[in-house]
């Protein structure tokens, strides 16, 4: 019996995927619902029929799940974000649990198991940074808000659930006055008009806030006159900034960023330590998670001072200085340059004398150290991007031999992918999901292996 578009099924909901979706077998023909709970019995639309798989769409839950909950945000179907939100908290936290351990038995000779995933206390309004793109509405004024999912068109947001509050207020405030003073709106298609994103970060335990406007050109209209507007109603801004972008790109933010109030940074602290964030440095959006993600890391790693610990990919230093209170000597490398100046300025103003901060390639900079400055480290530490590491990376790792490994990722699939080409030598200890994204299919883990025979 082949499986056509169109066609209406009474289906069993199996499992759930890696993105939280509903898995339906009609015929041994796998089928992918989103929005369907793991248990449900749903009637369901065939929309997409490929090879081996196909994908369906609710028309009506038969039997609910006990895990269903009904969401508390009107957009999150046609915006993609928070995947999730029908599903009560806990079990989101199950499923990322059984998505690393799906995983791991697929890809790694030792079947660890995953540990439970680390959820928040309280999983709402995490998120220290919002990045809104600006448009015009069915209605022709300027909308500002999140593009629905796969698409470019901008789904109007009055109430994010994981954004800062703070942030979002701010946000909506600049949209009001760049509506009001008539200010333009840049048009994808004809790439004419202005203002392209509104971006705002906070530091969550210092309030600090930092605008930055995404323009398609080199001036706003009034901008002194916009600047004492934003002051004036939020003083706890701290920096507002101008950020050139005239490329034809999906990347939001352009290179040049010109100052309009402020230093061109906030700061915030982690576990202790003062960090400066600025318009371009990567700092984790969840820092409430993100301090509990390091202390895991740093307890797995279990560092003395007698150890040398290198940090790969380190961003402006944040796990850097985590591990310099334990450690003889720490070198964070990083390809971004304005991450490293920020990790050095990090490392000053926190009085952290034993990291040392490197830019370039981890891949040239880890041979340098290695092979040139003849610098072993006793333990590697790597939290690199979602595509993982690259294989001259792991081969250095396998040739120098620390005597542990410990592997912070955004992507388990890519995790398993490298600790698989490296457990011949080291013995997997800890695999533990840290939920970094609530009511997202995104998890984070950390990950121990130990030089074998060591």
């Amino acid at each position: 019996m082949s499986i056509e578009k169109n066609q209406i099924y009474e289906v069993d909901i199996l499992d759930n995927g890696f993105s939280g979706e509903g898995i339906a077998k009609i015929n041994n023909f796998t089928i992918f619902i989103p929005q369907a709970i793991k248990g449900e019995k749903v009637k369901i639309v065939v929309v997409k029929v490929l090879s081996s798989f196909g994908y369906g769409k609710i028309l009506e839950i038969l039997k609910c799940s006990p895990n269903r909950v009904e969401s508390d945000c009107a957009t999150y179907k046609r915006c993609g974000g928070c995947s999730l939100r029908h599903i009560k908290y806990e079990e989101t936290l199950r499923i990322k649990q059984n998505t690393v351990q799906s995983l791991i038995n697929k890809t790694l000779k030792n079947k660890i198991k995953a540990e439970e995933t680390l959820g928040m206390e309280n999983p709402y309004f995490y998120r220290n940074k919002a990045q809104y793109p600006v448009g015009i509405g069915k209605d022709g004024k300027p909308v500002m808000g999140v593009f629905a999912n796969r698409t470019h068109e901008i789904v109007p947001i009055e109430k994010c659930m994981i954004q800062n509050q703070q942030n979002e207020k701010v946000a909506k405030f600049i949209l009001d006055y760049i509506t009001k003073n008539n200010i333009s709106i840049y048009n994808e298609n004809t790439r004419k008009g202005l203002v392209r994103h509104i971006v705002t970060k906070i530091g969550v335990k210092t309030g600090q806030i930092m605008c930055i406007i995404v323009i398609n050109g080199y001036e706003i209209p009034n901008e002194a006159s916009l600047t004492k507007a934003i002051l004036a109603k939020f003083p706890e801004v701290k920096s507002i900034v101008k950020n050139i972008n005239i490329q034809n790109t999906n990347v939001i933010l352009g290179k040049q960023n010109v100052n309009l109030y402020g230093n061109g940074y906030i700061e915030d602290k982690l576990g202790g330590y003062t960090f400066r964030i600025s318009p371009l440095s990567f700092y984790q959006v969840n820092p409430v998670q993100a301090e509990r993600l390091y202390q895991i890391g740093m307890e797995a790693a279990n560092i003395t001072k007698d150890d040398i610990v290198f940090d790969l990919y380190c961003g402006i230093g944040t796990i850097s200085l985590f591990m310099s209170k334990y450690a003889q000597k720490v070198y964070g490398i990083e390809i971004v340059k304005e991450a490293v100046e920020a990790a050095k300025t990090n490392a000053k103003i926190n009085n952290v004398e034993n990291a040392e901060f490197l830019c370039g390639d981890v891949e040239n900079v880890l041979q340098d150290l290695l092979y040139s400055k003849k610098v072993m480290p006793d333990i590697i530490m790597v939290d690199p991007p979602r595509k993982g590491l690259d294989k001259n990376t792991i081969q250095n790792i396998l040739k120098v031999r620390p005597k542990k490994l410990v592997y912070i990722s955004c992507n388990p699939a890519t995790l398993v992918r490298d600790l698989s080409a490296l457990e011949e030598v080291y013995e997997m200890k800890k695999i533990k999901p840290v939920d970094m994204f609530p009511f997202t299919s995104h998890v984070e883990c950390v990950a121990l292996m130990e030089l074998k025979n060591c």
